[in-house]
């Protein structure tokens, strides 16, 4: 009966440690993902939020995602995605590195839009007439954006 009991009692206690040890490792995950959108206010309205720096040369799939993101994407996010002040965010920005903001993340946003979380332009609206596969390839542009602009 004691062994019972000291397998509960061991039990409950390593089980309330991982609890208290899952709840500080999120707090901290989350305070590392606090990303603060910068201040526009000294930006012009409808002017690109970030400068852009363009790679000397793109893969074939994100120059395929260009032409896509230039299509379908550009008239908000803005020319080579350095967003639009007052319209757009930026993607190449901190706030969509990969491991905060997957590829999938930009396929699930183009087909069923998504609610405004990070910046405060409002929600964007799902974007018809494009394929996952459309949105992969922009994905591609955009994270080679983002590689030559130090967001890896």
């Amino acid at each position: 009966m004691n062994k019972t009991l000291l397998a509960i009692a061991a039990f409950f206690l390593f089980g309330g440690l991982a609890v208290y040890w899952n709840t500080t490792q999120s707090d901290q995950q989350s305070a590392g993902h606090a990303m603060v959108p910068p201040d526009t206010s000294e930006v012009a309205q409808g002017a690109p939020i970030v400068e852009v720096a363009f790679p000397a040369e793109l893969s074939a799939n994100a120059q395929i995602g260009k032409r896509v993101f230039e299509a379908k994407c550009a008239a908000c996010h803005g020319t080579n995605a350095a967003g639009q002040n007052g319209v757009a965010p930026p993607l190449v920005h901190k706030i969509y590195e990969p491991n905060h903001h997957s590829d999938m993340a930009f396929v699930l946003a183009a087909k069923n839009g998504v609610r405004s979380h990070h910046w405060n332009f409002g929600n964007m609206p799902p974007v018809e007439g494009l394929t996952d596969a459309d949105v992969k390839m922009i994905a591609r542009f955009v994270r080679e954006l983002q590689a030559e602009n130090g967001i890896f």
